[in-house]
């Protein structure tokens, strides 16, 4: 243990670059994510390290090229907690996390030459040791782990010449919640989207009792700001402090950014045919098959070995170039009498439900 502090005492000591932690004092996802955009954008951190501290209300971040109807129950978000779950895309890759005010997020922000994520994760450790005593680890996908269970995941965005790393704590975050948020069964989804490797977690707080968020804001912030301890920043994230900060926020928060980005898929269900339809009375499927592209329905196809839907096949197809969501199917269903059609409509909506 030594050594990590002598060697971290070395980098930060060898360096003349100035060091500054921001505090956000929003809990908004979309408002956070567009102040880490802005600061990406707009500093230089040639001479300026800057690492931004921040937490959320309930929220499923995905990372930029994954598929949020693969990785978060969408259907049940808005009922997990009593005011939702919002679901964010970040502009980083990596796995879907789940954020409330137990997690501590933290953002790295360096030139490209100096993004060392393993730098960044060895601060965390020794500040969590130094201030509680509790030992984490550095596991080999670069996620911070106490024995087989993990604490923080880890993401990175690298542009020409600004680099930022990421990564949440798991302090005194709502288990129940994560799970009901992101657990899912298994479903029949064929995508080319990046999926996220599921692990048991644990709170640091379940750990030791004494860590809590405002603790390790301090702790953190103060091994970031070695030898000197006093550039601490509550910024507030407004448009008047920084300019057109309320524009990226808009867009990180648009359907087209949160859902209309996932890369195409395809989800294949199978149903159990009312007898009533049927002449011969032996049990038969249907299946639905529906692609996705950029979050938006661009085929659906009936296996109908029996020949009974071949109209409400045509009439299905109405549902191209529509969001995939339950309320399109709504409005299909609400316009239809005959009872096979709103079958079918009830299968399709099942299918977008059920993922």
């Amino acid at each position: 243990m030594k050594s990590s502090f002598r060697f971290l005492s070395k980098v930060v000591d060898a360096s003349k670059i100035k060091r500054t932690v921001l505090i956000s004092q929003s809990n908004d996802i979309y408002t956070n994510l567009a102040l880490e955009d802005w600061i990406y954008r707009k500093y230089d951190f040639e001479s300026h390290n800057i690492l931004m501290l921040w937490c959320n209300d309930p929220c499923v971040v995905i990372g930029r090229y994954q598929n949020p109807w693969l990785e978060a129950n969408v259907a049940d978000l808005p009922y997990v907690t009593d005011a939702g779950v919002a679901l964010a895309r970040r502009n980083s890759g990596g796995g879907t996390v789940y954020h409330d005010r137990g997690n501590l997020n933290l953002t790295f922000f360096t030139s490209k030459k100096q993004y060392d994520r393993k730098v960044n994760l060895r601060l965390i450790k020794v500040a969590i040791y130094k201030e509680y005593g509790l030992m984490v680890d550095i596991s080999p996908r670069d996620d911070l782990v106490v024995g087989d269970l993990k604490v923080s995941g880890t993401a990175a965005k690298l542009g020409r010449l600004s680099a930022y790393h990421h990564c949440t704590l798991l302090v005194d975050a709502n288990k129940t919640n994560i799970s009901r948020a992101l657990q899912k069964e298994s479903s029949e989804i064929k995508t080319t989207a990046s999926r996220s490797i599921r692990s048991k977690v644990t709170n640091l707080c379940d750990q030791n009792s004494a860590i809590t968020v405002d603790g390790l804001i301090s702790a953190i912030g103060r091994e970031f700001l070695l030898p000197a301890d006093d550039d601490f920043q509550y910024v507030n994230p407004t448009n008047a402090a920084f300019p057109e900060l309320d524009k990226i926020r808009a867009n990180l928060g648009e359907w087209e950014w949160c859902f209309g980005r996932t890369p195409k898929f395809t989800v294949t269900k199978s149903f159990i045919i009312p007898s009533k339809f049927l002449v011969d009375g032996r049990d038969q499927k249907l299946g639905v098959v529906i692609t996705v592209e950029n979050g938006r329905i661009s085929d659906v196809q009936l296996n109908d070995s029996t020949g009974l839907f071949s109209l409400e096949a045509l009439m299905i197809n109405r549902l191209r170039e529509c969001k995939f969501t339950p309320e399109t199917v709504d409005g299909l269903i609400q316009s239809l009498l005959e009872e096979k059609y709103k079958f079918v409509s009830d299968c399709v909506r099942q299918v977008m439900t059920s993922i």
